[in-house]
């Protein structure tokens, strides 16, 4: 017998088994080979990267034969394909999710502990994917796997990021970027197919001509052109034969070797085309302040969409289908505005290159594309300068002006003499400086439009996109974003898993919405709330421990974990958490006795590295924490921590350890949030505002479960209108000056006065957000939260009854509303599968009518 795995070992048929075998000594097997064939190690040099490497392709081997039959379904022109199109798919890391999906977590566990490897270092050697910058993509990943999961045939189109969103490290208390080498060490999960790449035009300028046929063309001459490489990763869904793919394109030059350049000895022009080239796919959101910054990331985001629309036409043509069917193939969703350049190239498209009539053109554009917006913010519209445009993209600029045109007639129709209404509606900005408006362009070209929770919904329809609302009512839906309780309880919270399990069965992971409500009953059941508190303990050590590793800092398991982790911004109001530690710190320090429920406070999050006052609230965040853990006063009471570089990987070990969940943004400014429902899913409590989608979360749970405070969205709105003065609430709250004269004074910046007086005089004069107008409603609703968390029968009750209410934010529930209502998408029948997703199917049947 040679090396374990060897030619000499391995028969015909005995490949095809270790191919699909999913057996202990299978696998055992396949894994050595693995380690032996791609890895080209033998076992006694290799390392735990090899060894990751080597279980990953094992696992990859067992996804293939779903994943070919699902691309074969993909060729069966009775089924519509779902694009998803983002910038941005923050998938996590592969193995352990896949692991789940495939129902193999303890027989992969058990042949790796058998061939001596521990499984939990191993999982933690997987680098994870930082392609997204937080909810946007995250919510991208959640969907493609619940797609999966419902069997509804799909692609995630995105870009295949060299770089990801940056590490995060805190030095001196200030966050520091750290290049995300996420492809350093390989990636198993990908495969590259460069036989499908994709090309595409910058720059240039257009020549019009007349075609053989007397009818008037364009054609665009670039100054300079880039292939796209695609690189698919499977998507495996929840104990179903369905794997969809993650199509991801990487920028590279078509030549990339200039031989004339080089042979004259200019050896850096032999391969500028391949430097500059590359540079689109180089890094997630370059910074986009200065001028080429910006045009780096209009670049990427035309890359993208320019690449899958045609691959997309590619696959319509492969089924069979003609120009003009190519709705019935495709449902493509724009993620945000990042991708609504898709209007104007699939314009292009279908246009310029395959010769359909502008009306034509303009009905398929609009059948095919849906648009889903995720902010509330005017300034997270975007809006490209409109020189930057016509040098990047003369012939899309000229698509739109006629889409504007024609667009802006149609407006003048339904209401004449509004001069107005067309300055708001036009595609064009002309109120100063020209921009191009991603946001109208994606509103005019789409379908559907739709919010993310029901709240933002609304608001949409009465603030940002009031004028297309009236315009298009039929346009605007509701789909309240949701998460994947596979990664987000099965995998990350195994012990609560077990425990709902032991009395509702396996078959809940995908069937949230029916059977999580079975929990309700046991809420008061004495031996379920013991076992429910020592998970949740067992969970908080765990974390502890992690805690101490990453920072230094020693917290104690037993105290209330409050949590808030999410991307750094104003709006999100982790500074007004901050003034309540302050608030409490002060309040022990007056009186040493008082009887205050021990709390941690742990932060995490990272700021975009130009956003000055998101890395200062870093630093305050920092700054308390110094003082408060060093005060021997306040010892076992009070700790802050920051806990850095937070990300799929650390948020699969911080839900599961919260107890209170901090969902405090300013009302009427997040979209959806699905950070809260995580933190829910997983036993915590909830403290929020009347914003995004904790309205809703509210009314599932029931509002003795919820901890509200604040102004409302309509408060909010009279406040400022009326004329906000932040410096009257300073003025006349002792406890709020002095908690922010602390901070002024240099009490948490070692002296140093001048260090967050940008953040002291902006809450002074500006406080945008009102943090001082609800600084006393949070603090007293605080309160309420430490008299509760005493009470540690009722909290768990609590507790119990926040996870049973929660089926309606899977994302299985929102993909089968983008099904029924907007997508017309239905599920492949799979052998066995009589239960299809009724709303998908209804919804299919409706629109073929």
């Amino acid at each position: 017998m040679g090396e374990p795995g060897s030619k000499a070992d391995i028969s015909t048929s005995a490949t095809e088994d270790i191919r699909r075998g999913r057996d202990v000594a299978t696998l055992k097997q396949a894994i050595l080979d693995h380690l032996y064939f791609t890895q080209a190690r033998h076992i006694g040099l290799a390392t735990r990267n090899d060894w990751y490497m080597a279980i990953s392709h094992t696992v990859r081997d067992l996804m293939v034969e779903d994943w070919l039959n699902s691309l074969h379904h993909l060729t069966d022109r009775t089924l519509k394909i779902v694009s998803y199109l983002s910038s941005e798919f923050l998938m996590g890391p592969h193995l352990g999710n896949n692991l789940v999906n495939l129902g193999l977590t303890e027989t992969v566990r058990a042949a790796v502990t058998e061939l001596g490897q521990d499984m939990d270092q191993l999982l933690r050697q997987e680098e994870e994917p930082g392609l997204g910058n937080g909810g946007l993509g995250r919510l991208a990943a959640c969907y493609m796997e619940s797609l999966a999961t419902l069997r509804v045939p799909a692609i995630g189109y995105g870009i295949r990021y060299e770089f990801g969103i940056f590490d995060q490290e805190i030095r001196d208390g200030w966050q520091v970027e750290k290049t995300d080498k996420w492809l350093q060490m390989g990636n198993p999960w990908e495969i590259c197919r460069p036989e499908l790449a994709c090309y595409v035009n910058f720059g240039g300028h257009t020549e019009s001509f007349t075609d053989a046929e007397g009818k008037y063309r364009v054609r665009w001459v670039p100054n300079r052109v880039v292939k796209g490489v695609p690189y698919d990763t499977p998507i495996a869904g929840y104990r179903t034969r369905t794997t969809d793919m993650l199509r991801l394109w990487k920028s590279e030059a078509v030549e990339s070797f200039d031989f004339s350049s080089f042979n004259v000895g200019d050896y850096y022009r032999a391969v500028d085309e391949k430097v500059v080239s590359e540079t689109l796919s180089k890094v997630l959101y370059p910074n986009d302040e200065p001028e080429i910054g910006k045009r780096l990331r209009l670049a990427q985001q035309y890359f993208f969409v320019s690449c899958s629309l045609q691959d997309m036409i590619r696959i319509h043509f492969m089924r069979g289908g003609t120009i003009d069917t190519f709705p019935e193939s495709f449902a493509a969703q724009l993620n945000d505005t990042h991708p609504s350049v898709a209007v104007a190239e699939l314009m292009r498209l279908l246009v310029d290159k395959h010769q359909v009539e502008w009306d034509e053109a303009w009905d398929i554009t609009r059948k095919t594309l849906a648009y889903t917006n995720h902010t509330l913010l005017p300034e997270a519209l975007e809006k490209w300068p409109l020189p930057l445009f016509a040098s990047l993209l003369p012939r899309n600029l000229e698509i739109i002006y006629e889409i504007n045109r024609r667009f802006l007639d149609e407006v003048r129709t339904r209401f004449p003499d509004d001069e107005a209404r067309l300055g708001r509606l036009s595609l064009v900005d002309e109120t100063g400086g020209k921009y191009i408006r991603m946001a109208n362009l994606a509103c005019v070209g789409s379908h559907a439009v739709n919010g993310v929770a029901a709240l933002h919904t609304e608001l949409l329809k009465k603030t940002v996109l009031h004028d297309f609302h009236e315009l298009f009512p039929e346009k605007f839906h509701n789909v309240t974003n949701g998460v994947t309780p596979r990664r987000w309880m099965a995998l990350s919270n195994p012990g609560l898993t077990e425990l709902i399990s032991s009395k509702l069965g396996g078959t809940w992971p995908s069937n949230l919405e029916t059977e999580l409500r079975g929990l309700e009953p046991f809420a008061r059941n004495v031996p379920f709330q013991k076992r429910w508190q020592q998970i949740k303990q067992a969970n908080k050590e765990a974390l502890a421990r992690v805690i101490k590793e990453r920072t230094g800092i020693d917290v104690d398991p037993e105290s209330l974990f409050d949590v808030q982790v999410k991307r750094i911004h104003e709006y999100k109001r982790q500074h007004l958490n901050v003034l309540h530690i302050i608030a409490l710190y002060n309040r022990i320090k007056a009186d040493p006795k008082a009887d205050i429920t021990p709390r941690t406070f742990i932060f995490g999050g990272k700021a975009a590295p130009g956003y000055f006052m998101a890395k200062l609230m870093i630093r305050l965040i920092n700054g308390v924490g110094e003082v408060v853990n060093a005060d021997p006063d306040v010892a076992g009471r009070l700790k802050v921590v920051f806990f850095p570089d937070f990300n799929v990987t650390n948020g699969q070990m911080i839900y599961p350890a919260a107890d209170l969940s901090e969902q405090i943004s300013t009302a009427g400014k997040e979209a959806s949030g699905t950070g809260n429902m995580k933190f829910s899913l997983n036993g915590a409590l909830t403290i929020g505002t009347l914003d995004g989608a904790n309205v809703e979360i509210r009314e599932e749970v029931g509002e003795e479960n919820f901890f509200l405070f604040g102004l409302t969205t309509k408060q909010v709105h009279n406040l400022k209108g009326g004329g906000y003065s932040p410096r009257s609430f300073y003025e006349s709250n002792p406890a709020l000056r002095e908690v922010i004269d602390q901070i002024a004074s240099g009490v948490f910046s070692r002296g140093d006065a001048a260090l967050f007086r940008p953040l002291v005089d902006h809450l002074l004069q500006r406080d945008d957000y009102l943090l001082l107008a609800d600084f006393q409603s949070y603090c007293e609703c605080q309160d309420r939260v430490s008299a509760a968390y005493r009470d540690t029968k009722r909290w768990t009750e609590m507790s119990i009854l926040n996870v049973a209410r929660m089926g309606k934010f899977s994302s299985d529930r929102s993909i089968r509303e983008y099904c029924a209502n907007i997508w017309g998408a239905r599920p492949v029948e799979e052998p066995g599968s009589a239960g299809a997703p009724k709303a998908a199917k209804g919804a299919a049947t409706k629109r073929r009518k």
